[in-house]
């Protein structure tokens, strides 16, 4: 595996109480200081320790992560972009739509 021409390659330092400080850009270019950022941290067999940046889900908005809902989400993106779409001026404009879709 080869590393991308801007990825990160250095040495942090590691302070008394375990913190350490990731330099500038790589925090920018990973979006790591925009609020609720953490770092999922993972002990491999082989001594690695990696950190993987991701943001926390709300429980209550866990369901809208799931690999179905995802799935669903890409197939409507998919109807949005081929322009298979109605907009519907009123509710009884939507209505009287589903109507005719169930007939």
């Amino acid at each position: 595996m080869t590393a991308q021409p801007d990825a990160f390659h250095g040495y942090v330092a590691v302070q008394r109480r375990g913190l350490i400080a990731l330099p500038a850009d790589l925090r920018e270019r990973l979006h790591l200081d925009e609020p609720g950022v953490q770092l999922e941290v993972t002990e491999r067999p082989d001594g690695v320790v990696e950190l993987r940046p991701t943001v926390p889900v709300p429980a209550d908005q866990a369901w809208y992560w799931t690999q179905r809902w995802q799935a669903r989400e890409h197939e409507v993106d998919d109807h949005v972009s081929a322009g298979r779409v109605a907009v519907h001026d009123s509710g009884e404009d939507f209505l009287a739509h589903v109507d005719e879709l169930s007939e």
